[in-house]
């Protein structure tokens, strides 16, 4: 698990230094501001109680000269906001953030202090491509309006305290790839249709670990086009394998800690897949010998199932000690200290 955890904290960092360098570009000398999105920051600011964080928002300077505002190079309009990393940041989330009518990304990361519910004012920011609040103690549901927001392509509401269940119309917004909803205390299952109206080349990166999810993995995710996926720590059921399959572009997928059942017998892997946890699962059948030939397998864990059978030997199967395999019904073979006999393998 340390593996897993230490591969999510640097997608996580990586995404926000990403966010980091489009956030605080090169801007020209003098650019002006429009008085709409300087009066707009200014409510935001008041709202906020005139924090020390926009101390640089100030007469003195145009508006898209101030510390975490972004404006467009042509229009002048603002359309990055980008709040981070201030434990003295306290209050809600302000309804003035929808007066920035031109806004394409909205970053609140690491405010521990923000709170309450996500303000459906913010459906009227139609041009939003990503919306970040994450690491915050902002509350109440996951909206259901942001399926409204046809631009979206990134969602991250990550490390929150959001209750309630996965909104069906998250499926809506036909560029939605990227979703982030771990870290909350969601219920209930997820969306069938999630991930229907992208285009199958579109790389779906999909984070939901650590809620009280239920029931079972959409079964039309057999065509979804997954690069990233952790579902650990919830409480799904039934079938993963159309998840994987040669051929799909997967690298990454965290299934532990649920309550899955499938045979693993017949399942193949992606050839560049690099991390596969299903552990603490009901999963049955044998580990195929495919998985000695995934020369980028970094982590791979099958603990705590019901699986039997010999440990395929070979390749890179080096790389794993017992902790990858123990407690199932019946494997063995080294690294396991039992020695092979002949059993049945359900299946």
């Amino acid at each position: 698990m340390m593996y897993v955890h230490k591969k999510m904290r640097a997608l996580l960092l990586l995404v926000a230094l990403l966010v980091v360098v489009v956030a605080e570009p090169d801007k020209p000398d003098s650019q002006q501001c429009h008085p709409d999105d300087e009066a707009a920051l200014r409510a935001i600011d008041s709202s906020l109680g005139n924090p020390y964080h926009f101390a640089s928002w100030s007469s003195d300077t145009p508006c898209c000269d101030w510390y975490d505002v972004r404006c467009d190079n042509d229009s002048g309009r603002v359309i990055s906001l980008y709040v981070f990393q201030d434990a003295n940041l306290t209050g809600t989330i302000p309804d003035a953030i929808a007066n920035l009518t031109h806004l394409r990304d909205l970053t609140l990361h690491h405010l521990p202090q923000l709170s309450g519910d996500i303000p459906e004012s913010l459906a009227a920011l139609s041009e939003l491509s990503q919306l970040t609040i994450s690491w915050t103690a902002v509350s109440g549901p996951v909206p259901s309006f942001l399926g409204a927001l046809t631009a979206l392509t990134l969602l991250d509401l990550s490390f929150n305290a959001l209750t309630g269940t996965i909104p069906a119309s998250l499926a809506e917004p036909p560029y939605l790839s990227g979703i982030n909803l771990s870290r909350n205390r969601l219920v209930g299952p997820i969306p069938a249709a999630l991930f229907s109206k992208l285009a199958p080349q579109e790389e779906v990166y999909l984070w939901l670990s650590h809620n009280n999810l239920s029931g079972s993995i959409p079964a039309a995710w057999a065509a979804v086009n997954m690069v990233h996926v952790d579902l650990s720590r919830n409480a799904l059921t039934g079938d993963a394998s159309m998840l994987l399959g040669r051929g799909k572009a997967l690298q990454y997928v965290d299934l532990s800690r649920n309550a899955l059942s499938f045979n693993m017998s017949g399942v193949e892997f992606p050839e560049q897949v690099s991390g596969v946890d299903v552990s603490h699962n009901g999963i049955i059948g044998s580990i195929p010998a495919q998985v000695t030939n995934l020369t980028n397998l970094q982590l791979f864990n099958v603990s705590y199932n019901k699986m039997c059978g010999a440990v395929p030997t070979g390749g890179n199967m080096d790389r794993f000690d017992a902790y990858c395999f123990r407690h199932n019904k019946c494997l063995c073979g080294a690294p396991l200290a039992a020695t092979c006999r002949r059993y049945t393998i359900k299946t």
